[in-house]
């Protein structure tokens, strides 16, 4: 399943994106590192979890794609691999929800591509994976990433405190979410109407 809007892209990541996404990566070391999940202490006696090397992640998100439980992309734009999107945590049942964690290369920050990426793979969920529900979890000072989320009208539910072991410690997450029902129109649609440059947008809309 490939994902397009105009030059950006979401696909399922491969095994033969290990140099462009190491690359990248290792550009945004900087920029990455502060939102970037860690694992906490172990308990003494319990061994240490080793970091998985890039064959084993992919390997264990398609493992959780094909359980049902996950959907792994890779974020491109102009052709390039310029991050990664991946829609975690789905359940069924009574409550078909996800929730979407992301990071994107910062040469190209602020040019509309993560949005219009978060907006691609919401669309997907709801219109054919057939969720209901989707949560994006974020540290409050991350504001690169809340502009995102806020951008694409994400409705704010409040703080989960010490939620996810992310840069060392225990974070506060900021909830944001969007339920199929608030977004009929679909949420790439309501992006196009709200970026910078979309007709009926005054000057002051694009600053």
């Amino acid at each position: 399943m490939v994902l397009t809007d105009g030059e950006i892209s979401l696909r399922p990541i491969r095994l033969r994106d290990q140099r462009p996404w190491r690359e990248v990566n290792r550009r945004n070391r900087d920029w990455l590192r502060p939102w970037e999940a860690t694992v906490p202490p172990a308990p003494p006696g319990v061994p240490v979890p080793h970091r998985p090397t890039f064959r084993q992640m992919v390997r264990h998100l398609r493992a959780e794609a094909h359980a049902g439980r996950m959907l792994p992309f890779v974020v491109e734009y102009r052709g390039r691999l310029v991050g990664q999107l991946t829609v975690a945590g789905i359940t069924w049942g009574s409550m078909c929800s996800g929730h979407i964690g992301y990071w994107v290369d910062q040469e190209v920050a602020g040019r509309g591509v993560m949005p219009t990426a978060v907006a691609l793979a919401v669309d997907h969920c709801f219109r054919t994976v057939g969720l209901h529900r989707i949560e994006v979890c974020i540290r409050p000072e991350n504001i690169p990433s809340r502009r995102v989320v806020e951008k694409l009208g994400f409705r704010e539910e409040g703080i989960r405190p010490r939620y996810l072991h992310i840069d060392g410690a225990w974070r506060d997450h900021a909830v944001f979410a969007l339920t199929a029902e608030e977004v009929p129109e679909g949420l790439l649609s309501r992006w196009r109407s709200r970026r910078p440059g979309a007709p009926g947008r005054s000057d002051a809309s694009h600053k």
